[in-house]
């Protein structure tokens, strides 16, 4: 089992920045695909990105490509989500999430993940 942590998230202005951190805990960290979902009120929660394991492929959703990065540092057991380009409607609660899946490299879908984040809300001022 993997617990996350979620952190970064805040306030920035309409063309700012943010970089969301997640923190694992466990020794197993590098076993798991690792993505970022989101979720902003009365929607359902969307896929933003995913890393494999040993963080050599990624994938990112056509909606964020050229704003968006993941990337992960398996030392620290940490996943990152640097956003560039912040519009208003970035603002939502963002999760991490981990999974055990094994038939794949990376994983888009909510369902296919095992282990979710608490959230960390990011808010954009226009």
């Amino acid at each position: 089992q993997v617990q996350l942590v979620e952190s970064g998230g805040g306030l920035v202005q309409a063309g700012g920045s943010l970089r969301l951190s997640c923190a694992a805990s466990g020794h197993t960290f590098s076993t798991y695909i690792m993505g970022w979902f989101r979720q902003a009120p009365g929607t359902e929660r969307e896929f933003v990105a995913t890393i494999s394991r040993r963080g050599g492929y990624t994938r990112v959703a056509d909606s964020f490509k050229g704003r968006f990065t993941i990337s992960r540092d398996n030392a620290k057991n940490t996943v990152y989500l640097q956003m560039n380009s912040l519009k208003p409607e970035d603002a939502a609660v963002y999760y991490c999430a981990a999974s055990s899946v094994v038939s794949s490299v990376v994983v888009t879908t909510a369902g296919g993940y095992d282990y979710w984040g608490q959230g960390t809300q990011v808010t954009v001022s226009s």
